[in-house]
C-alpha cells in the first residue's frame, strides 16, 4: 500500500504548483430559461485539451473543490462550475427548499451547456452533483415538476462521478442509473457512508448503482479506495468536516481520473491501456471495469 501510495503522490505535484499552471478562475453571470443568473465559475487551462462540467455537492460551492479541479486544469482541461442555488453562499438559496433545487440545478447545466455551443465536453460531479453529471450523460433521472425536454447533454461524451447517490425516490431510481450512455468513471470510499444509511460492512456500495446495475462492455469503470469518506476528510464539498485530510487517496483518485479523462474523453489509446493496468486491487486502490 504504501509504495502505491508514495508513487500517486509522486506523480501528483501540490496544488500551489498546480495553480501555476493553470490561469486564474474567474466567475461569468449565465442566464437560465426561467431569467434566473447563474453564476459560474471557470478555471482556464493554459493549453486546453478538453472541457469539463462540474456540479459540487449539496450545500456547497465550486471554490471547496481545489483538490479535484486544479490537478484537472493542470492537465490540461478547463473547468466550468456553477454555483448551485442550495449552496449556502447563493444569495437565493432559502427560495429553494426540499427537492426544489434539482430543477434549478439542471437548469444551471443547460444554460452552461447553451454557453459553451457545440464544444464536445465531459460531466463531473461529486454526491448530489454528480447525480447531475450522470444524468447529463444518459442516466433517466425523475424529471423535476415544470421542466420539459430531455435531461441529458448529446455533447457530453464521458462522465466522471464522486460518490453519487443510491437510488432516492423522487431523484433517480436504479433502473433510471441503468440508462446511463458514455463511459463512466464512478468513485467511492470504503468510509463513504452518509448518516441514515442501511447498516452494515459495505453500507458505502450504494454510491456504486449506476456502475452495478451496467451492462458489460460498456466502459464503465468503479474506484474504491480504503479508508476513503465523503469528504476526503474534509478535502471537497465540506471543508469543515473532520480530518484528517486523505491525501494520498485524493492522489490516487485524481490520478486515475486524469488517466479516464484522457482514455475516453481525448480517446487517448496509452491512458487507456496504462488505466487497465490498475485493475484490480492494490494497496488502497480497487479499480473494476466492465
Amino acid at each position: 500500500m504504501l509504495g502505491l501510495i508514495g508513487a500517486a503522490l509522486t506523480a501528483t505535484p501540490s496544488l500551489a504548483k498546480l495553480a501555476s499552471r493553470s490561469l486564474p478562475s474567474e466567475t461569468i453571470n449565465l442566464v437560465t430559461a426561467t431569467g434566473r443568473v447563474s453564476q459560474v465559475t471557470r478555471w482556464s487551462a493554459k493549453r486546453s485539451r478538453g472541457t469539463i462540467l462540474f456540479s459540487h455537492g449539496a450545500r456547497s460551492s465550486p471554490l471547496h473543490y481545489d483538490a479535484l479541479i486544479l490537478p484537472w486544469v493542470a492537465a490540461g482541461y478547463d473547468v466550468w462550475a456553477p454555483m448551485h442555488v442550495d449552496s449556502p453562499a447563493h444569495p437565493d438559496t432559502r427560495q429553494f427548499p426540499g427537492f426544489a433545487p434539482w430543477r434549478a440545478r439542471i437548469e444551471d447545466m443547460r444554460a452552461l451547456s447553451t454557453q459553451l455551443g457545440n464544444r464536445p465536453r465531459i460531466a463531473a460531479g461529486h454526491s448530489y452533483g454528480a447525480l447531475v453529471a450522470l444524468t447529463l450523460g444518459g442516466a433517466s433521472a425523475e424529471v423535476p415538476e415544470g421542466l420539459t425536454g430531455p435531461l441529458n447533454d448529446p455533447l457530453v461524451s464521458a462522465v466522471v462521478a464522486f460518490s453519487p447517490p443510491p437510488p432516492i425516490k423522487g431523484l433517480v431510481s436504479r433502473e433510471g442509473y441503468a440508462t446511463l450512455g458514455v463511459p463512466t468513471l464512478i468513485e467511492t470510499g470504503t468510509r463513504d457512508v452518509l448518516p441514515g444509511a442501511p447498516p452494515g460492512l459495505d453500507a458505502w456500495r450504494g454510491h456504486l448503482a449506476a456502475y452495478d446495475v451496467a451492462a458489460s462492455g460498456q466502459d464503465r469503470y468503479a474506484m474504491v479506495l480504503d479508508g476513503v469518506n465523503h469528504f476526503f476528510g474534509g478535502m471537497i464539498c465540506w471543508p469543515d468536516e473532520p480530518g484528517p485530510p486523505q491525501r494520498a487517496q485524493m492522489a490516487i483518485a485524481v490520478d486515475i481520473s486524469r488517466l479516464f479523462l484522457d482514455g475516453y474523453a481525448l480517446g487517448a489509446p496509452r491512458a487507456r491501456t496504462a488505466l487497465d493496468a490498475r485493475l484490480g486491487v492494490h494497496g488502497a486502490l480497487n479499480l473494476s471495469r466492465k
